[in-house]
């Protein structure tokens, strides 16, 4: 199939582009000011880029054109794309259709922390042997990209609340057929797609309605709107955060030496390693975490983590780890450690974001009110919009 990008140096556009290239697809893009990373992404994938919009390079072999959130209507080549009656798609449309119809999808979403927490997953959901596919919106050193193609069933994926495209402004977790699903958090954003914090309320509603009976919802416990959605999930729940009747709770947090540690525990119940000759041999050593972020942050990521390659089947008391000891943190990569075994370092996943600015920088710039947290990085092949 030939596919063309209208668009494609935005984080999730580029890294979709690259996963339909490495399915074998002929794919190609254009974009407004080409420039790194994604110029240098783009070219390491071996993947034509068009510096600039031209009618010319819709040509008549397209079968489909990806059309991008930022493009709108007086695009020379969507003008073109809709002069002709070219099939034309959104992002979150190409990706349902190409990956998650045959897949369980694990769609991470909530206003903080979605990136990291995508990539945590991801990593653990490796090496627990599943073999996921990864999508998430930057660049992280341990999966050396943004994406991961896999050969198992999993596809973990950063859910977005942002608009999908110009003719289609819902959500775009709203395609990712949910059947594991994080909310770690809710809070008021995007105040240019969302008027007030109900609009916002009802389209997470919609994500948690989407989830089949036999899927899982993860909600954030700290978090007095994610514990609103509880009541209309059908399907079964689990709490994860600080709070004292979390299912997965992390306590106990303290720094060390530039670290924080803490203890994650489930149900009030420490977790117990299994049997292999890793956990067996220092099984006193693991039971605590160990992160270079944040101590307020990085435990409740990790603690939605462990979950999400729970519901998935995996060996999750083996893997976290068996994948967390190989992390430490150098300013802002992460290279491998092959320290101890079951000295658990929860990775901080670094994130290299593309050059354009996000809305809520452009209202900031613009002078804007509203409500603001830190945004924590992202996974592995391409910096998402």
């Amino acid at each position: 199939m030939r596919i063309h990008f209208i668009g494609i140096c935005g984080t999730a556009m580029a890294t979709l582009a690259a996963m339909l290239k490495a399915r074998g697809h002929d794919v190609q893009g254009s974009d407004h000011a080409v420039y790194p990373p994604m110029s240098e992404f783009l070219a390491r994938e071996q993947i034509l880029v068009f510096d600039g919009y031209d009618p010319k390079q819709i040509t008549p072999d397209l079968n489909v054109v990806v059309v991008g959130n930022a493009i709108s209507r007086g695009n020379l080549e969507l003008e073109e794309v809709l002069d002709r009656k070219i099939r034309y798609v959104s992002l979150p449309e190409a990706i349902r259709e190409h990956f998650l119809w045959s897949a369980r999808s694990v769609v991470i979403a909530g206003t903080h922390g979605k990136t990291t927490t995508t990539a945590l997953a991801g990593w653990l959901l490796t090496h627990g042997n599943l073999d996921p596919s990864v999508l998430v919106g930057g660049i992280a050193i341990n999966f050396d990209g943004s994406y991961r193609l896999g050969a198992g069933r999993d596809f973990v994926i950063e859910g977005d609340e942002y608009d999908s495209a110009f003719f289609d402004k819902t959500a775009k977790f709203l395609k990712y057929l949910p059947d594991i699903a994080v909310v770690g958090n809710l809070e008021y954003d995007h105040a240019d797609i969302y008027p007030d914090m109900e609009s916002l309320r009802v389209a997470f509603r919609r994500f948690v309605n989407l989830i089949p009976k036999s899927g899982t919802l993860i909600l954030g416990a700290d978090s007095p709107e994610t514990a609103m959605l509880a009541p209309i999930a059908r399907c079964a729940v689990q709490t994860i955060g600080f709070a004292d009747d979390a299912d997965w709770r992390a306590s106990g947090v303290e720094p060390i030496g530039g670290r924080t540690q803490f203890q994650l525990t489930f149900r009030g119940e420490p977790l117990l390693p299994c049997r292999c000759t890793a956990c067996t041999t220092s099984a006193t050593r693991w039971r605590r975490w160990r992160s270079a972020m944040r101590p307020v942050f990085h435990p409740r990521k990790c603690a939605a983590a462990s979950p999400t390659s729970r519901a998935c089947g995996g060996a999750w008391n083996c893997a976290a780890p068996r994948a967390g000891f190989r992390f430490t943190t150098t300013s802002r990569i992460i290279r491998p450690r092959f320290s101890r075994p079951c000295a658990l370092f929860a990775p901080r996943i670094p994130i290299e974001r593309s050059g354009r600015s996000s809305s809520r920088a452009r209202r900031r710039r613009a002078g804007a009110s509203f409500r603001t947290s830190s945004r924590a990085p992202s996974s592995s092949r391409a910096p998402t919009r």
